[in-house]
């Protein structure tokens, strides 16, 4: 014969799963939000806007730095680079050469060689732009000098604008070497 049920007996144990459940979701709760913003930070580098990128135009030089005789003169581009989570102000970031002509219009070519990317200087005597690299000559204008060139395309120029009618200001970017076609570097 069997026992009568006692009452005692606490029966399903339906708030035991109740205290549990309601525990778990609170506790994902308070994990998720810690969670979330680890994870915004680790991706704040991704979404900040690049500083100094190639459709903003940086200072380069003043007006009167520049005679108007129409020679080249190079000047060093300086901007603020973002790398991850580190700014770096006022870094070089390339050169240009800066050309007056005697009706002040400036002209503005990038340094570097459209062949190999090495830095092209311009000689006086010549009145051409020489490549150390591969020798590569280019005119006063950018223009490919010899038609045995190996540069597969003219100097590369850029968009120039003067300010307040005493900063030279350039839309400096570079661009991919030993191809025809200008490809920006990103």
């Amino acid at each position: 014969m069997q026992a009568p049920p006692s009452s005692n007996d606490p029966g399903p144990p339906r708030r035991g799963f109740l205290k549990q459940f309601a525990t778990g979701v609170l506790s994902a709760v308070v994990g998720i939000v810690p969670g979330l913003a680890g994870l915004l930070v680790v991706f704040d580098p991704v979404k900040r806007k690049q500083m100094g990128g190639a459709g903003e135009p940086l200072l380069v030089a003043r007006f009167g730095s520049l005679p108007a005789d129409g020679v080249p003169r190079r000047f060093q581009v300086f901007a603020d680079r973002v790398d991850a989570w580190n700014t770096y102000r006022n870094i070089p970031v390339g050169a240009v050469y800066l050309r007056r002509t005697s009706d002040n219009k400036i002209t503005a070519l990038n340094a570097s060689c459209p062949h190999a990317g090495c830095s092209v200087g311009f000689s006086s005597e010549k009145g051409l732009f020489l490549c150390p690299c591969h020798d590569s000559f280019f005119l006063v204008e950018g223009k490919i000098a010899t038609a045995s060139s190996p540069s597969p395309r003219a100097l590369d120029a850029l968009d120039v604008e003067v300010r307040n009618a005493e900063e030279i200001w350039v839309r400096f970017r570079n661009f991919q070497p030993g191809h025809k076609e200008q490809i920006p570097v990103a």
